[in-house]
């Protein structure tokens, strides 16, 4: 376990709204701040969602993304990782508009569709800020995110074959690791690849640490050597889970999009914070933290000059 801990931080992603944290950035600015700050605090690769600035809200408008992609790559030398998840409410075409013209090094790739439930997080809140965010959260008790094969087919194709982006596989449940080793047996994948584990979406596979162990004796079977891992964990699970992934080899993410906490009852005040907390863990595991240099090279990437931000 020599080998650097990728560290990707999710800065603001689709999930969370802005009335359960002020921290959560929507403005260009502070999603610029915030990514800039994490990269500075260890992050290798910055995972990117866009918002509307005047209310917050999930936005696939390339304009909203053009508002911090740029000073990003300006003054990070961080991996830019740009989402084709979104939103659950979004369109594949709405989803895919920023990606395809910003041609990014690497981006995100949910492996299946299946049930995005966010709805339970609607009673804990009191007051609200925005009049979208309460029925965006009740209404997910209905919502399907939907990626199906054919959705991935063209990801993979349209971002990865015509625009050399590489993938983070996030992967909900031991199905969508035989989803991608379906499309690698067709010869839309080539390895090694970079699974994301992710765990505690209600809909997806449980925070459980034997979960964690399952996906991993599944990906041994099906990928043998040719994949590293890298494991995301909702809410207070986040710095367990990624720390457990850290102590078996494996590769981190934190961030605001999937936890707000810093600790129980306590609100993190950035980005930053999450990862300075990842890092603690693995000083304490005696892993090091990979520079961006060093993740592109494990991950093959095509590197921030090939892209068209």
């Amino acid at each position: 376990m020599s080998d650097p801990v990728i560290i990707t931080c999710a800065i603001t992603g689709s999930i969370h709204t802005p009335s359960m944290s002020p921290h959560l950035p929507y403005a260009a600015d502070h999603i610029a701040d915030e990514a800039v700050a994490a990269a500075e605090a260890g992050a290798a690769i910055l995972h990117l969602h866009a918002r509307d600035p005047e209310n917050g809200r999930p936005s696939s408008d390339p304009a909203h993304w053009d508002g911090f992609l740029p000073r990003i790559k300006a003054e990070t030398d961080a991996v830019i990782n740009m989402t084709t998840g979104g939103s659950a409410v979004m369109s594949l075409d709405q989803r895919l508009a920023a990606p395809l013209k910003a041609e990014p090094e690497m981006c995100s790739l949910n492996m299946g569709s299946m049930n995005f439930a966010l709805y339970p997080m609607a009673g804990k809140i009191d007051k609200w800020k925005f009049d979208w965010e309460k029925p965006f959260l009740e209404n997910s008790d209905d919502l399907v995110f939907k990626n199906t094969p054919r959705d991935i087919t063209r990801i993979l194709s349209d971002l990865g074959q015509a625009r050399g982006a590489r993938f983070e596989f996030e992967c909900y449940d031991v199905s969508h690791l035989h989803m991608l080793r379906h499309f690698m047996d067709r010869g839309l994948v080539q390895g090694p690849v970079f699974l994301q584990f992710v765990f505690g979406v209600l809909g997806g596979i449980g925070p459980d640490p034997d979960n964690l162990a399952h996906m991993k004796l599944m990906a041994d079977k099906l990928f043998g050597d040719g994949y590293m891992f890298s494991v995301l964990a909702a809410g207070r699970h986040q710095i367990p889970m990624a720390a457990q992934a850290a102590a078996m080899g494996g590769h981190v993410r934190v961030g605001l999009e999937d936890n707000l906490m810093i600790a129980r009852g306590e609100l993190a005040d950035s980005n930053a914070r999450l990862v300075e907390a990842i890092r603690a863990e693995l000083d304490a595991l005696g892993r090091a933290p990979a520079t961006p240099a060093q993740a592109r090279a494990m991950l093959g990437l095509k590197g921030a000059d090939a892209t068209a931000i």
